[in-house]
């Protein structure tokens, strides 16, 4: 994606959909059913990325994990997490 094409995408305006096809990202279903996990950005070896999600969680609360993730895994300027929630980079 471009930068032109990058500026026009709003990280909390974009529906979840679009803004997961605009950066190339696959939305897949996690197994972990910790409560405390949210998710997880994953950039694999060939380049290819996915947002892996953990399943049976709200819509609300997907796609505002979802958010936060693609923000810190692209560089994206968003708001910041907030407490007392985190995000790690492994």
């Amino acid at each position: 994606m471009s930068v032109a094409q990058e500026s026009r995408i709003n990280l909390l305006d974009t529906p979840l959909p679009r803004l997961l096809a605009a950066f190339d990202v696959e939305l897949v279903e996690s197994s972990i059913t910790d409560p405390t996990h949210f998710g997880a950005f994953v950039e694999r070896q060939d380049g290819s990325r996915a947002l892996r999600m953990p399943v049976g969680r709200s819509e609300f609360e997907r796609d505002t994990a979802a958010r936060m993730l693609l923000a810190e895994g692209l560089g994206l300027a968003g708001p910041p997490v907030p407490a007392p929630l985190e995000v790690s980079r492994v």
